[in-house]
């Protein structure tokens, strides 16, 4: 399972969704999530369908953290300039993990 690393430190087990199938679901349908999905490539997200609230990262083709946002359910975000894909977690992770624009991110492990 792949790892989400910032700077040596893991911050979750990450689940990384590249296929036009894996992408347009995310989330939807979860009761709750640990960890984090990457979305790649993927350049805005929606939370129709969703169960439950969550962060987003928007991120360039480097994993650079470019913005961040708490999604409610039932939205539907906007397109972010820059964006390659984006990192969705739980409401409340980022927080927790203390993940903030500038951030450099790796995926770490095995696919």
């Amino acid at each position: 399972m792949p790892w989400l690393v910032r700077d040596g430190e893991v911050l979750a087990s990450l689940e990384v969704a590249t296929s036009w199938r894996d992408r347009r679901k995310g989330l939807m349908g979860r009761n709750g999530f640990e960890g984090a999905l990457l979305l790649r490539p993927c350049t805005s997200v929606h939370t129709a369908g969703m169960r439950f609230d969550i962060d987003v990262a928007f991120c360039d083709q480097h994993l650079k953290v470019l913005e961040t946002v708490r999604m409610r359910r039932w939205r539907l975000g906007r397109p972010r300039p820059g964006a390659h894909c984006v990192l969705e977690a739980e409401s409340g992770a980022f927080e927790r993990w203390r993940l903030r624009p500038g951030d450099q991110l790796e995926v770490k492990g095995g696919t």
